[in-house]
């Protein structure tokens, strides 16, 4: 129940900034959908500090979301964590719903569920890494691939995106390459995970050879839990690598439309500048991947899942801050720019889940290892802000 209280201020205040950007939108063109620059700004009148404070809330709100997001699962046995990934994806897309009939978007873009599959191909292996190497450590790690990718995307014109020029490159360099060196930091932290025991998981389906007494028993544990300390930190390490390069690679296609929305020769013509109105597309492309790994993890499973009911609310929690961040996030998008708000998003909820690893649930032990894992983490805070200055 401790995440769910202190998080609800939070959901307030992404509801309460919703409401105030639905009204901003009044202005819209209604033939084209498409926002001037004025109206994305929800106060005509505001200075440019009002603006960077309205951005950095909301940004700030962003990365407290992002990095408790798995805190509700921490403590509840997930097994394989398949079934947790479904409920969270579920959940995340139910919520989107919501924010799309408030904010009433003017086109679906089926291009942007290629992002939401995207991700939710990385979702997958999150329940493996946190169980590998912690939550802090392991969000840290993909956090680091995550920013590095997207600067990559952004900076070189990877995906078909516009290489963005910087006013300051050495800047925008020396950045990215403290990200890069953080990441490697990371890779001699060890982090001290207690495995859990499982204690409950039942089929969908009741088999009958189990009430005439002939249902043999499988073996509860699942492959990361079987692995040797060593081996399991490697694995973790490499697969949060991966979700980390697919995070950062998530959000391209709706980088893509809006950078096509000025071309006439374009399908995307005309399509919508405003980052809140592609939300409810990314995240039903997020539901639909895990509904089919889902269908074929019960395939493989010989239809007989592995459901954990514990997991059901705190899964719905987790997909409802995620949800809650991204609004967040591309509400600041709004005031900031995005090569500004995203590595310091990126930073900002790794570092909170570092707070969360090291604070709350004692991943962290050991002088030398903590001194190493903060400086890790003051590395990649200090390359998130050159890469966003140098954008300045």
């Amino acid at each position: 129940m401790m995440p769910l209280v202190k998080c609800s201020p939070l959901l307030l205040f992404v509801v309460s900034l919703l409401i105030v950007s639905c009204l901003s939108t009044d202005g819209c063109n209604d033939t084209t959908g498409v926002c001037s620059h004025e109206t994305v700004i929800i106060f005509n009148n505001t200075t440019n500090v009002t603006n960077f404070a309205y951005g950095l809330t909301a940004n700030m709100a962003a990365a407290v979301l992002y990095g408790s997001t798995f805190v509700p699962v921490k403590r509840i046995e997930t097994g394989d964590g398949m079934f947790y990934h479904f409920v969270s994806c579920a959940s995340i897309w139910v919520v989107s719903l919501f924010g799309d009939l408030l904010l009433q978007t003017p086109k679906f873009h089926p291009l942007a569920i290629l992002g939401g599959v995207i991700w939710a191909t990385g979702s997958v292996a999150v329940v493996t890494i946190v169980k590998a190497i912690g939550l802090g450590l392991g969000i840290l790690i993909w956090g680091s691939a995550s920013l590095l990718m997207g600067w990559a995307s952004s900076r070189f014109g990877w995906f078909g995106i516009d290489a963005q020029d910087v006013s300051r490159p050495v800047l925008n360099y020396c950045g990215a390459g403290l990200c890069l060196l953080s990441g490697l930091v990371f890779f001699f932290v060890r982090s001290d995970v207690k495995l859990q025991q499982e204690s409950e998981t039942i089929p969908l389906l009741i088999d009958r050879r189990s009430i005439s007494g002939s249902f043999v028993q499988r073996s509860s544990a699942y492959w990361i839990d079987t692995v040797g300390p060593k081996m399991r930190r490697i694995i973790g390490c490499m697969l949060a690598v991966m979700t980390g390069l697919l995070y950062g690679s998530s959000f391209a296609p709706i980088l893509y439309i809006k950078n096509h929305s000025t071309c006439p020769d374009s399908i995307f013509y005309g399509a919508s500048v405003y980052d809140l109105d592609y939300v409810h597309a990314q995240t039903s492309g997020v539901f639909l991947a895990s509904a089919v790994y889902f269908v074929i993890y019960c395939a493989v499973m010989k239809n007989k899942p592995r459901v954990y009911p514990r997991a059901i609310l705190p899964g719905f929690l987790s997909g409802l801050m995620w949800t809650a961040g991204t609004y967040c996030w591309f509400l600041a998008n709004s005031y900031l720019s995005a090569v500004v708000t995203y590595p310091i998003v990126t930073a900002g909820y790794g570092l909170v889940a570092a707070l969360w690893g090291s604070l709350v649930f004692r991943e962290i032990k050991g002088l030398v290892n903590g001194i190493i894992f903060f400086s890790a983490s003051c590395v990649v805070l200090a390359g998130s802000m050159l890469t966003a200055v140098s954008k300045l």
